[in-house]
């Protein structure tokens, strides 16, 4: 099974993000990493909150993706990603990953009453993860 190749793609609401022929994809779900060949048992699994995806391609190169929430699913020959929202590693903007870690940092450090902790805590997943895969 090793270097066989099934379709990946990867699918928000407003596009699809990729769609392409590889060897492997490695996803972050909610209960944990998930390496994924040609073959693999059928399944769907949420993702988790903010998660690098990273998909090897016959080549042995990587195309790395920079995903919020949404769901995978697994069949033999292919894999799809709905997701909220993502990202291709060449699409990332490393200064304004920064600034929006920056900004969620600060508001999670002031503790004030009208703060709204999860949304700042998943703005700070969002952007490390964007940081994670923009730095090249």
């Amino acid at each position: 099974m090793s270097g066989e190749t099934f379709q990946i793609e990867i699918l928000t609401p407003d596009r699809k993000v990729l769609d392409v022929t590889g060897t492997q994809i490695v996803v972050q779900t909610v209960c944990g990493s998930l390496g994924i060949l040609a073959r693999h048992t059928p399944m769907i699994a949420p993702l988790a909150k903010a998660s690098p995806i990273r998909v090897q391609l016959p080549d042995k190169s990587e195309v790395k993706v920079a995903v919020s929430g949404g769901v995978i699913e697994v069949l033999p020959r292919r894999v799809s990603i709905l997701a909220r929202v993502a990202e291709l590693d060449s699409e990332i903007d490393v200064n304004r990953a920064l600034r929006a870690k920056e900004r969620a940092e600060r508001r999670l450090a002031e503790k004030r009453s009208d703060t709204d902790f999860a949304r700042a805590e998943n703005a700070l997943l969002k952007a490390i993860v964007r940081l994670q895969i923009g730095k090249k």
